[in-house]
């Protein structure tokens, strides 16, 4: 779950720094027997249209407001703005109770003088845009998790919790318009008296399918009692579909509280969460996955794969089949965690093999796949799911299968450390003139410190396939440089589809990381011809928060680093300070993203592009620093073109 909670275009030449990779060691593995989902209907709800809502003023509300209260220890934490709020525990436990283990040895690579080439880099959606739309009718939000997909002559970007439409050259017909009135909900809450809540709206995902030539576009929707603001149980995906993402969007919902009610199938320790949902195309289908959590308590179930016909949603079918595949168990006995889809380059690039075939990859090191907190693992999961053709049919009949591939050792990754800089909410926070006007009483946990970031955990991000081949990378535990650091580590896979089985070999893989410095949430893209990069951020004793990526190509992996956009500052967001989360988790992202654009990829990651002072921030209007940020958040994201 994606809780706790400038626009100038610029042309820069991209700097090499020296990267770290690791030679790579080849396997196979069996395939697991194959499973057969559950089918129901699922209909059109309404459109959506991407209509911006005059900007609120920014300026903080009472911390009560300011934070979503079902989030509890998510959000609002245990500290002085804590509430007493019924809600989950924090949903991805192997980020706590991991222990890293096992780390691999990362050996620096020569510097590449001739590389990707950065053609377009500007600012998206950061924290204030987020906050101030829908006239201000927004919670503060950590991280932004950002979405990104482009086609059609137009780039879409949706964070926690706002979508903005662009075009290539940066501008934007749309202006950023917040997701609770798009998909037609009431405002997140309307600070009224008493207040008034809307559903929270999480974790966005899109993509630009090269058959259908539609957007997708993907959220996580809890509903909350609109008097308390305290979650209900129920929950849902929303599906909006869309030629042309300034127009009308095609809505869609599917229930994924798996407790019997609204068709659902009935799961163990339901009602549940869909949590982390994450999305991919193939020849013929659209697919859909989450990591299913009892939503009250602490068991977790396994991953949940949802399979459409993207035909169907691109036409706007009033009355659309759902094929649910649970994926407890599946592992030899495992639970599947984070199964990612793959997407492609091209339409050119789909298996047709045993009748249409869409891969996913997964990883097995965390608590929820193992059941055990040992945060590492020798092997990765191929998932392939065949006779996707019968997706287009009235009765679809596709079939799921898996097999382990060994791979070197990865590991839970440490907090990322950042480079020290101006923190004006931390200092803020220790002092006990400034405190009150943030929190409404002095800070009691003083004193406040600039914070490290949240690595993720070992769950694997954006999946590629093309040119026959799997790609994917996960963030790990890297030794560089002498010392521990946050990396990353990439793999190459060769998936062979059969009608009952799926066999997979490791082409490739390695691990990339920078001495002093940390690499977070990776993103892989390729284009139809082979060429790639990996985008992520870079942080650590030399680097602020920054966007950047690493070449990678179609067989040889990961190459040199470059910069997309270099932070100016520390991230001074809420989520790391006791007064709002004791002990503080510091988030930062829960992923990041690529597109392709034909011979070009589109890159998103989170940075931080704004820094100033105590002074700045105090002075009118307070907590803004010149309309930079906000009070309680400095979050930015960066989106750049590449010639790869």
């Amino acid at each position: 779950m994606s809780f706790p909670l400038k626009r100038r275009l610029s042309v820069v030449a991209a700097p090499a720094l020296a990267a770290a990779i690791v030679p790579f060691a080849g396997a196979s593995g069996a395939s697991a027997a194959p499973s057969t989902g559950a089918t129901r209907h699922i209909q059109k709800v309404g459109t959506g249209v991407v209509v911006p809502a005059p900007v609120g003023s920014g300026l903080p509300a009472p911390i009560s407001t300011e934070i979503p209260r079902a989030f509890g220890p998510e959000a609002a934490g245990s500290g002085a703005a804590a509430t007493n709020r019924p809600a989950p525990p924090d949903r991805s436990l192997s980020r706590r109770n991991g222990t890293a283990t096992g780390r691999g040895a990362a050996v620096p690579a020569s510097v590449i003088r001739t590389g990707p080439q950065l053609l377009t880099s500007f600012d998206g959606i950061n924290h204030r845009d987020q906050r101030t739309a829908d006239n201000g009718n927004q919670f503060s939000l950590e991280p932004p998790d950002q979405a990104l997909c482009v086609g059609n002559g137009y780039v879409v970007e949706a964070v926690n919790d706002a979508v903005r439409v662009r075009r290539p050259d940066g501008s934007s017909p749309t202006g950023v318009v917040a997701l609770n009135p798009f998909l037609g909900y009431p405002s997140e809450i309307v600070r009224s008296t008493p207040p008034v809540y809307g559903p929270v709206v999480t974790d966005p995902s899109c993509l630009f399918d090269p058959t259908t030539h539609a957007f997708f576009l993907t959220v996580l929707t809890l509903e909350v009692d609109p008097a308390t603001g305290d979650f209900t149980g129920r929950n849902h995906l929303d599906v909006a579909v869309a030629h042309d993402p300034t127009g009308s969007w095609t809505i869609y919902r599917l229930d994924v509280t798996d407790d019997g009610l609204g068709g659902t199938p009935v799961h163990a320790n339901c009602p549940c969460l869909g949590d982390y949902p994450h999305i991919g195309v193939d020849a013929h289908g659209f697919y859909l996955t989450t990591n299913e959590y009892s939503f009250f308590g602490t068991e977790f179930n396994g991953a949940q794969i949802y399979t459409f016909s993207k035909r169907a949603l691109a036409r706007g079918d009033a009355d659309v089949l759902v094929t649910q595949f649970d994926t407890t168990g599946a592992d030899r006995g495992l639970n599947g965690f984070t199964v990612w889809p793959a997407q492609s380059p091209s339409d050119r690039q789909y298996s047709r093999a045993a009748g249409g075939t869409e891969f996913f990859l997964s990883s097995n090191a965390a608590e929820e796949a193992t059941g055990q907190p040992t945060g590492s693992s020798t092997s990765i999961v191929t998932w392939s799911l065949t006779n996707t053709n019968s997706l287009d049919s009235a009765s679809p009949d596709p079939r799921l299968h898996n097999t382990r591939v060994p791979v070197d050792r990865y590991s839970l990754p440490p907090l990322s450390n950042q480079k020290p800089g101006p923190v004006p909410l931390a200092d803020c926070l220790n002092d006990p003139t400034c405190a009150p006007l943030v929190l409404g009483a002095p800070d009691p946990y003083v004193p406040e410190q600039e914070h490290g970031l949240d690595s993720n955990d070992t769950r694997m991000q954006q999946v590629v396939y093309a040119n026959g081949l799997l790609y994917g990378a996960l963030d790990t535990a890297v030794t560089v440089g002498g010392a521990t650091k946050a990396g990353i580590s990439w793999y190459i896979v060769a998936p062979f589809s059969h009608p009952a089985s799926v066999d997979a070999h490791l082409v490739n893989q390695g691990k990339l990381g920078l001495a002093r410095n940390n690499l977070t949430y990776p993103a892989v893209g390729l284009t139809d011809a082979g060429k790639g990069v990996i985008a992520f951020t870079l942080v650590g004793d030399g680097y602020y928060p920054s966007s950047a990526f690493a070449a990678f190509d179609g067989l040889r992996g990961a190459g040199s680093i470059y910069l997309a956009k270099a932070g100016v500052g520390p991230d001074d967001g809420f989520s790391g300070y006791k007064a709002f989360n004791n002990p503080p988790r510091p988030r930062w992202g829960d992923y990041g993203a690529t597109a392709v654009d034909g011979p070009y990829l589109w890159i998103a990651s989170e940075y931080i592009g704004q820094s100033c002072t105590l002074a700045e921030y105090r002075a009118a209007p307070f907590g803004s620093c010149g309309g930079t940020r906000t009070a309680l958040a400095n979050w930015d994201t960066r989106i750049s073109k590449i010639r790869p």
